[in-house]
């Protein structure tokens, strides 16, 4: 080779270098694309962000496929707001609280198939045949008579009112769901059940025997992140501590539904429900009780949001502080929680409080949708 030869040959390594380096930042760019898109998405092979969110909608109505009515026509101003403000905060995982359910879940496809319409897809869901509306042929309030709301497991005057539900942007593990609703009271570590004014069981003793705690449901549901990890939510809607006689009946089961977590968290439940999640998990729902006003014992919500395993990303609006509700006559409490297992990274978290009358949080529900963003690690 001659020595112009060598150095023609010399004077084209470079530009071949940066041809080859440039082919490869090419083929490298759309993964750097997906690892810097919205949350839900993979970050980086051990980074998740994800916005979680939790809303007691009061999508429930005073008979079975009336919600599913609404849905379709597509003329209510409540479930408008419903869907306007889900489709605002447009979180990854959301909690419902207070939808009435039917057995072929329809209203909750109507509702996701609406909210997909308004631009936020919710590709998978999961609801089961809430407590609330279970009948049963015992006098379990004490009335003296059968076949009322109240003599169902939970509070209802049919079959799947007021339940509970959860929408996913991610998939949901269905066979590995550990659903605690039909953990009788009476078995509960530690549970303090109504009693008459002479100590004998309220209302009674073959009562006692088939009452559930959960009065909608507890369900501890794995959810697969985009990295091949799973993260569990843990939600529930606790009876209102409210509406009771002397025996205290609700203002009871409330407590000991808050206490189920506790419990279920520090593997004291008997079998099958002794498996808790040792990390990844966040705690989203209804439990009814303020720590500091209202019915109910406050002790109890208290202890959970001091529970070692959880923290508390307090949630709050410029408008109302803490609180997560509106009652006309009790007024403003926080009754709704999303709490984080420690492991998880909070980012950021808020409750979406009308920031006018008019606005889409005071027409969909006295409760308020409140989120949090968390980073898996």
């Amino acid at each position: 080779m001659t020595d112009a030869a060598t150095s023609e040959r010399t004077s084209l390594l470079p530009a071949a270098w940066i041809f080859f380096t440039l082919l490869i930042v090419l083929a490298l760019a759309p993964l750097r694309l997906l690892s810097q898109t919205a949350p839900g998405s993979a970050t980086s092979p051990s980074t998740v962000p994800l916005r979680i969110a939790s809303f007691n909608t009061e999508l429930s109505r005073k008979g079975p496929g009336l919600l599913l009515r609404d849905i379709e026509r597509g003329e209510d101003a409540q479930i408008e707001a419903v869907i306007a403000l889900i489709a605002e905060i447009k979180p990854d995982i959301l909690a419902l609280q207070s939808i009435d359910w039917d057995y072929e879940n329809r209203a909750l496809k109507a509702l996701e198939r609406r909210l997909s319409l308004a631009g936020h897809a919710f590709p998978h869901l999961f609801a089961r045949q809430p407590n609330s509306g279970l009948a049963t042929a015992l006098d379990l309030d004490g009335d003296q008579r059968l076949g009322g709301p109240g003599d169902s497991q939970g509070f209802g005057n049919y079959t799947g009112r007021s339940g509970i539900a959860v929408l996913s942007r991610l998939p949901i593990q269905h066979q590995s769901v550990t659903d605690l609703s039909s953990l009788l009271w009476r078995d509960l570590p530690g549970a303090t059940l109504p009693r008459h004014p002479d100590g004998s069981p309220f209302p009674s003793v073959e009562a006692q025997a088939i009452q559930r705690l959960s009065a909608t449901a507890h369900w501890a549901l794995p959810v697969s992140l985009p990295d091949g990890r799973e993260l569990v939510l843990l939600t529930f809607q606790a009876t209102p501590p409210l509406f009771d006689g002397p025996e205290q009946r609700n203002l009871l089961r409330n407590r000991d539904e808050i206490h189920l977590w506790q419990r279920f968290l520090d593997q004291a439940l008997p079998a099958p429900f002794d498996t808790p999640p040792t990390r990844r998990f966040v705690l989203a729902g209804g439990a009814n009780l303020d720590p500091d006003t209202g019915a109910g014992d406050h002790q109890a919500i208290i202890n959970l949001l001091n529970h070692p395993k959880l923290q508390d990303p307090r949630p709050q609006s410029a408008q109302a502080g803490l609180n997560t509700v509106h009652w006309p006559k009790a007024g403003q409490m926080r009754v709704d929680y999303l709490l984080p297992s420690q492991d998880l990274i909070v980012l950021d978290a808020g409750v979406l409080w009308p920031e006018t009358p008019g606005s889409p949080a005071a027409k969909a529900s006295r409760h308020r949708l409140i989120w949090v963003d968390l980073l898996v690690e």
